[in-house]
C-alpha cells in the first residue's frame, strides 16, 4: 500500500520544517533586563530629621538609552519583590523602572505611617530626585524626570498622594485603592460620614496584622492586592535566617513597625468600634480627599469589582476629584480586587502600558482616548478550553455611579421585626475579608448567609425583561426601635471586644457608643443609633440560593428618636450585574455582618420601606463586544473544502482497504510491529505473534514492556512506525471498518458520572451507529452483575463496579475479538473468579480474548496462551502449559507461571 505523490509530500514537509526552524532562530527574543539593587537614603518626618534607608531595585530600559521611568509601588504588607514581575515587563517594553520597599516593610528601615505626607510622600519625592540623576532616565528639565507611578492598594494610594505633592510626576495608574481611608474603614451608606460610620473591623485587623510582628508562617496576602512574596512583611524570611532571633519588646509586640501614634489610633478605634475625630483626621491626611484640586495629571483608575475593602465608590470619588481639575481621567472596573477574582494580570499590564505609552512616551494612538470607562463582564466559557472569558464593555464617557439613566423597580413587603443579637453573634455573612485572596479567588464564590430573625427582605416582581445594573442603587427605609427589646444603656461596647462602655465614656467618643446616641444620665433612654447592613440580591427562584453580587454590603447607621421612627436614603454597593428575565430583585437589611463591628447590647428593630421602589442605575452607553464567532470561523470550512478538492484534483487518493483473504479466519496477526517514543527509545521493537479462534491470550510483561502501546496500536489509536496489524485479514488503520469486530477496555473507563450505568451503555451503543438489536444488552448486563445499581448514577459506583461496567461495555455487540487491559482491577476475589469464568466461556463460543494483566496467578488459571514482552521485544509465545513444562520443578513443587515469567525477564538471577 503506497501513497501517490509521496516524494512531493515529504518535500513539502521538509520545506515547512526548514521555514519553522529559520523563523525560530531569527525571531527576536525578549531583551534581557537585570535589576540593580540599591539602598537609598532619605530624610523624612515633620522636621525632615528622620533618616530612613529604602531597599530599592532599579531596572534599566531593555533597549538602552534614556527612557521615561515608572515608579512601581507595592501593596500593604508587601515589598519590592511583590512587584518584580510587572517591573520586568515594563522594563522589557522600554521603560526604566524603580521598585522599593516602603518604610516599615521588607528590608527598609523606618516605621509605617500609612502614606503620610510627612513620611512616605516625602520618601517618594526623594526617589524622584534619585531617578532624575540616573543616565538611563529621560528628563523634561534639570532634576525633572519623565516619570509615572503605578501600584495597587497601598501602592495606589501613594501614587495619588505623591502626584498631589510633586508636580514633576507626569501620569499615574492607581489600582484598587482609596479616596478617603476614614470612609473606607468607617463607611455609612446614608452619607453622614465616617464619624457616624460602621467600623470595618476585620479588614482593619488584617491591615494592622500585616504591619505587626512577622509570624513564622505565610501571612495573608489579600491586603496587598498581590501575592505574598519572599521579602514581604516587616522582616523577610531571609533576614530572620541571617541573624539570631531577638526577643521583641512590649512595644514591638503591641505595635509592630507602625508609628506609635498610628498604633494608638488603631488600638482605640478597635476597642470602641467608633471613629474618633482625631482618627478621622489622621486617616484623611493619608488620603486624596485631603488634597482637593492638587492631582492634575492624567490618571487611569483601575478598581476591582470584588472588593469589600475599597469598593468602586472609592475610585468614583477619585475620578470626580481629578476630573474637576480638567486632567484626563479614565476608569476601569475589572474582575478582581481584595476579595479575589480573576485579577486580569495581562489586561491590567496592557492598560497600564498603553496609558504610559500615551502620556510618557507621547505615542499617538495609544492610551484610552476612545473609552473613558471600561467594565469587565462575564463572557461565559471558551468552548475549547472551558476557561472563563472576560469581555470588556466600553463607553466614551464615565458618568459615575448614578449611570446614564435611573430605573425605579417596585419592591414590596410588610414591616418586619428583626433582632440585633447580644454580642452581635451569630453574625450574618456577606464576604469573608481575606478569604478570596487566600483561595485564589478565580471563582465568584457566593458566601452570603443571612441569619434567621436578623434580616428583613423586600422583593420585586419577576422581571419581564433583562436588567443590567451598573452603579449604585438607592432605597429609602424606615426604622423604629421596638420597646422592651433592648438592654439598658451602659452595656454598649462593640461586638466581639468584650468591653462594657459606660454612658459617660460613650459621650467622649465621636458619634456615640454605637447603640445609644444620647443619654442624659437621668435613666431615660434617648435616641438610639441603629446599625444595619443593606444588600441587593439577585433571586432566581426557590430552587437556587439568592446571589449577592460580588459579596458587597452597604453598612448604615441611622439615629432613631425615642418612641419614634427615622427614615434614611441608603446607597447600595456599586455593582455591574445583569438580572435575567424571571429573576427578582431583593433588598435586604440585616442587623449583623461578620466583617463589621455591631452593637453588643441586644435590641429589636422594625424595618419597613419608606418608598416602595429601589432605584437602579443603568448605563446604556456601555457597549459589550459580541461573543459571536469571528468572520473567519465561517470562512475556514469553505477554505478547507477547497483545499480538499485541490488535493483530490492533484491526484491524492485515499488509502484502499488492505485485505489478505488468506487470513480471514485469523482473529489477529501482528508482524514486525515497531513504535518509538519522541526521544527515539523503542516502546515496541519488531513484535510478531498470532492469535487464533477460541484462545484466551495473556499479554504479559513488566511495566514499560510496551503492552499498552501495543494495545493502542491494535485499536487504531496510534500509528506504528513499522510493521502491521491485521484483524481477520484486514490491516488496522484509524477508522478501519474491521475495528467494529473489536471490543476493548484499555486505560480505564470513561463514563458520564451523572448518568446511570444503563444509560451510559445505551449512549455508548447509540454513538456507534449500529442497530440496537445488535448490542445484546441482556448478555452484557448479565456479565456486569450490577443488579439494581445499573439504575444509579455512575458517580456513586465503587472502583470495582466501574470496572465491571466497563467490561460490559466492551462486550456490547459480542465482538469477535475482545481486548481487556487489567480487567480485574478493583474486583474482589469472588468477582475475579466470576470474571475468569466469563472470559473462558466467552472464548469457548468461538471468540477470542486478549488480556493484559499483572496478576500472573489469575492469568495462569484464565488464559490458554501467553505472549511475554520485555523492553518492547517478544521474549516467548505459546500455551501456558508449555511454559510451565519448560521449568524444572523445585523441591517437588510444580512450577508457577510467576517463576517462569521472572526467569524469562531475568529477575530470578
Amino acid at each position: 500500500m503506497k501513497l501517490a505523490g509521496r516524494p512531493a509530500t515529504w518535500t513539502a514537509v521538509a520545506a515547512v520544517l526548514v521555514i519553522g526552524v529559520a523563523t525560530w532562530l531569527l525571531w527576536p527574543s525578549a531583551p534581557q533586563v537585570r535589576a540593580q539593587d540599591q539602598m537609598i537614603q532619605v530624610l523624612d518626618g515633620p522636621g525632615d530629621d528622620q533618616r530612613v534607608t529604602l531597599d530599592a531595585s532599579f531596572f534599566p530600559p531593555a533597549g538602552g538609552g534614556r527612557a521615561p521611568v515608572v515608579l512601581l509601588a507595592h501593596g500593604f504588607g508587601g515589598s519590592k519583590q511583590s512587584v518584580r514581575e510587572p517591573a520586568l515587563r515594563l522594563a522589557q517594553e522600554g521603560y526604566a523602572v524603580l521598585t522599593w520597599s516602603a518604610r516599615g516593610f521588607g528590608r527598609s528601615t523606618g516605621q509605617i505611617a500609612l502614606n503620610s505626607p510627612d513620611y512616605e510622600v516625602k520618601d517618594v519625592r526623594q526617589l524622584v530626585d534619585w531617578v532624575a540623576k540616573r543616565p538611563e532616565v529621560q528628563l523634561d528639565a534639570n532634576g525633572d524626570p519623565r516619570v509615572g507611578i503605578a501600584g495597587g492598594s497601598y501602592g495606589g494610594a501613594i501614587a495619588l498622594m505623591a502626584a498631589a505633592h510633586d508636580s514633576r510626576i507626569d501620569a499615574i495608574v492607581p489600582q484598587i485603592t482609596w479616596y478617603d481611608l476614614a470612609d473606607a474603614l468607617f463607611p455609612n451608606a446614608t452619607g453622614q460620614g465616617p464619624q457616624s460610620g460602621v467600623f470595618k473591623r476585620m479588614w482593619a485587623g488584617l491591615f494592622f496584622s500585616r504591619g505587626g510582628p512577622t509570624p513564622a508562617g505565610p501571612a495573608i496576602g489579600a491586603v496587598t492586592g498581590a501575592a505574598a512574596d519572599p521579602g514581604s512583611g516587616p522582616a523577610s524570611p531571609g533576614d530572620r535566617a541571617a541573624r539570631p532571633a531577638v526577643p521583641l519588646t512590649a512595644e514591638e509586640v503591641r505595635c509592630g513597625r507602625f508609628l506609635p501614634e498610628i498604633c494608638d489610633m488603631y488600638q482605640q478605634v478597635a476597642e470602641t468600634g467608633q471613629a474618633t475625630a482625631s482618627a478621622v483626621e489622621t486617616l484623611r491626611r493619608s488620603s486624596p480627599i485631603s488634597v482637593p484640586g492638587k492631582i492634575k495629571i492624567p490618571t487611569l483608575l483601575l478598581q476591582g469589582q470584588r472588593d469589600s475593602l475599597f469598593p468602586l465608590g472609592q475610585a468614583d470619588a477619585n475620578a470626580k476629584a481629578i476630573a474637576a481639575t480638567g486632567a484626563p481621567v479614565d476608569v476601569a472596573w475589572f474582575d478582581g480586587g481584595h476579595d479575589g477574582g480573576n485579577g486580569e494580570v495581562d489586561w491590567i499590564h496592557e492598560e497600564t502600558l498603553g496609558w504610559f505609552d500615551h502620556y510618557l512616551k507621547k505615542n499617538a494612538g495609544t492610551g484610552q482616548a476612545d473609552s473613558a470607562f471600561t467594565v469587565t463582564r462575564d463572557g461565559g466559557r471558551d468552548p475549547g478550553t472551558r476557561r472563563p472569558v472576560q469581555l470588556h464593555a466600553t463607553a466614551a464617557r464615565y458618568a459615575g455611579l448614578s449611570g446614564t439613566g435611573q430605573t425605579p423597580v417596585p419592591i414590596s413587603g410588610p414591616e418586619q421585626q428583626v433582632a440585633s443579637p447580644p454580642g452581635g453573634s451569630p453574625s450574618s455573612i456577606s464576604a469573608v475579608p481575606g478569604f478570596g485572596g487566600l483561595a485564589g479567588g478565580s471563582a465568584n464564590l457566593n458566601l452570603s448567609v443571612d441569619m434567621a430573625g436578623q434580616s428583613a427582605g423586600f422583593d420585586s416582581a419577576p422581571l419581564t425583561a433583562p436588567l443590567q445594573v451598573t452603579g449604585s442603587s438607592t432605597v429609602k427605609v424606615r426604622v423604629s426601635v421596638e420597646p422592651g427589646g433592648s438592654s439598658p444603656a451602659g452595656t454598649t461596647g462593640a461586638a466581639g471586644d468584650g468591653s462594657e462602655t459606660t454612658a459617660a465614656e460613650s459621650e467622649s467618643t465621636a458619634g456615640g457608643s454605637g447603640n445609644v446616641a444620647d443619654d442624659s444620665g437621668d435613666g431615660k433612654a434617648g435616641p438610639r443609633d441603629v446599625t444595619l447592613f443593606a444588600k441587593l440580591y439577585d433571586v432566581a427562584g426557590d430552587a437556587q440560593a439568592p446571589i449577592l453580587p460580588e459579596g458587597l454590603v452597604a453598612p448604615v447607621k441611622i439615629t432613631v428618636p425615642e418612641g419614634g421612627s427615622a427614615e434614611a436614603t441608603v446607597t447600595l454597593p456599586a455593582i455591574d450585574h445583569g438580572f435575567d428575565v424571571g429573576h427578582r430583585l431583593r433588598v435586604a437589611f440585616t442587623t449583623t455582618d461578620l466583617g463589621y463591628s455591631t452593637p453588643a447590647a441586644p435590641a429589636v428593630y422594625k424595618i419597613g420601606l419608606a418608598s416602595p421602589a429601589v432605584t437602579v442605575p443603568t448605563y446604556a452607553a456601555l457597549r459589550t463586544p459580541s461573543t459571536a464567532p469571528a468572520w473567519w470561523t465561517w470562512v475556514l470550512p469553505l477554505v478547507s473544502l477547497v483545499a480538499a478538492a485541490v488535493l483530490l484534483l492533484a491526484g491524492r487518493r485515499r488509502m484502499r482497504d488492505d485485505h489478505d483473504p488468506a487470513l480471514d479466519s485469523v482473529p489477529l496477526r501482528i508482524n514486525g510491529l515497531t513504535k518509538a517514543y519522541g526521544n527515539g527509545e523503542l516502546a515496541v521493537n519488531d513484535l510478531s505473534f498470532t492469535v487464533e479462534h477460541g484462545q484466551v491470550l495473556g499479554l504479559l510483561g513488566p511495566n514499560g514492556a510496551g503492552k499498552t502501546t501495543t494495545l493502542r496500536m491494535l485499536m487504531g489509536l496510534i500509528h506504528p512506525d513499522a510493521g502491521e496489524i491485521r484483524i481477520f485479514g484486514h490491516r488496522v488503520v484509524p477508522g478501519a471498518p474491521v475495528l467494529s469486530r473489536l471490543g476493548s477496555f484499555v486505560e480505564g473507563p470513561g463514563f458520564l458520572p451523572h448518568m446511570s450505568g444503563r444509560d451510559n451503555l445505551e449512549l455508548y451503543w447509540k454513538a456507534t451507529g449500529r442497530p440496537t438489536e445488535d448490542a445484546h444488552f441482556a448478555e452484557a448486563l448479565e456479565i456486569a452483575g450490577l443488579g439494581k445499581a445499573l439504575e444509579r448514577a455512575v458517580r456513586t459506583y465503587s472502583q470495582g463496579m466501574r470496572q465491571r461496567l466497563a467490561i460490559a461495555q466492551a462486550m456490547l455487540g459480542l465482538p469477535d475479538l475482545l481486548v481487556l487491559d487489567e480487567p480485574t482491577n478493583g474486583l474482589d476475589p469472588p468477582q475475579i473468579r466470576e470474571m475468569r469464568e466469563v472470559l473462558i466461556r466467552y472464548a469457548a463460543q468461538g471468540r477470542t480474548v486478549i488480556v493484559s494483566s499483572h496478576l500472573l496467578a489469575e492469568v495462569e488459571q484464565t488464559c490458554s496462551h501467553v505472549v511475554v514482552m520485555h523492553r518492547g521485544r517478544l521474549i516467548t509465545a505459546g500455551t501456558v502449559s508449555e511454559l510451565l513444562r519448560s521449568r524444572t520443578p523445585v523441591n517437588g513443587a510444580g512450577p508457577r507461571l510467576e517463576d517462569v515469567f521472572l526467569d524469562l525477564i531475568g529477575e530470578n538471577a
